[in-house]
């Protein structure tokens, strides 16, 4: 809506009280001959003044309806934020508290919420992706406290193949028995960016969680030194026992950002950081 739609600025509607408005700055006659111009005069002041005051409150109104965002359509903008609430869900905190239970370091009893569904999946991407899974013992904890029982044990039997094959870890640097040389970090640790509820449906629910991950050796004669990387994983999750378990997942590369021209840590430094600095458990 502009002003000269309304009459409020522009347009020859308006030309008449301007007209008016300058005779009625000329002094006032002090003789009877002219009462009736002045009756005249006084007619064209109070049409004058009651613009003028149509003129404000129009400006005025333009200018919160400008502040409040308005494009000048008529469509409210009660309806333009009202569909931007339903087009995005950002990562925010909720107030919920996160759940107090845990199964071998793995947090658990996430609720058949939502919310609880990308807890779940954001905790799971942060355990499935740790230096745990470089060791047996761990690796198969792992296993058990985040698939479900139907799938665990042909999940852990496939990780084992990948885990514990000598030649895929001296690709990256460690001892067959998946532990880091004398002198050196290893870190393999995904840090969520945000997460994504895909589906949710009864029992079954698919998120995604988008991360970035920090893997390599921390140290001064380092061949793999840590570098950062990122990833989108895509949980398919089931409700049992309590609780959400992962039936299958997939991952994707990215979406990466463009890297800052920061200076890169000493090896001492990104030690220190990676002992130094614990990690927590995801919720919304």
């Amino acid at each position: 809506m502009s002003l000269s739609d309304d009459g409020g600025y522009g347009g020859d509607s308006h030309r008449g009280p301007e007209t008016g408005q300058t005779r009625t700055r000329l002094p006032d006659s002090d003789g009877d001959g002219y009462g009736t111009a002045r009756r005249s005069r006084t007619g064209l002041s109070s049409r004058n003044l009651i613009t003028i005051v149509g003129v404000i409150v129009l400006l005025l109104a333009a200018i919160a309806f400008a502040n409040r965002g308005g494009s000048g359509n008529s469509e409210s903008p009660s309806d333009d934020s009202a569909k931007d609430a339903g087009a995005a869900r950002p990562t925010a905190p909720t107030g919920t508290k996160p759940v107090t239970g845990k199964n071998d370091g793995i947090a658990k009893g996430f609720p058949k919420t939502q919310q609880g569904a990308e807890s779940a999946a954001a905790n799971y991407a942060v355990a499935l992706t740790g230096d745990g899974m470089y060791k047996t013992a761990t690796r198969r904890e792992i296993a058990d406290a985040v698939y479900a029982p139907s799938v665990a044990a042909a999940r852990r039997n496939a990780l084992d193949k990948v885990y514990s094959d000598p030649a895929f870890l001296g690709r990256i640097g460690l001892k067959p028995d998946g532990s880091a040389p004398s002198g050196m970090t290893f870190v393999s640790r995904a840090n969520p960016v945000g997460t994504k509820t895909e589906s949710l449906k009864g029992d079954t629910a698919k998120v995604s969680v988008w991360y970035s991950a920090l893997f390599g050796l921390a140290g001064a004669q380092s061949k793999n030194p840590v570098s950062e990387s990122w990833y989108t994983n895509t949980f398919d999750l089931k409700w049992m026992g309590g609780d959400w378990k992962v039936t299958d997942f997939t991952q994707k590369d990215g979406p990466a950002p463009v890297g800052r021209d920061q200076a890169a840590a000493s090896a001492g430094d990104m030690t220190k950081a990676v002992q130094g600095f614990g990690g927590f458990t995801y919720a919304r």
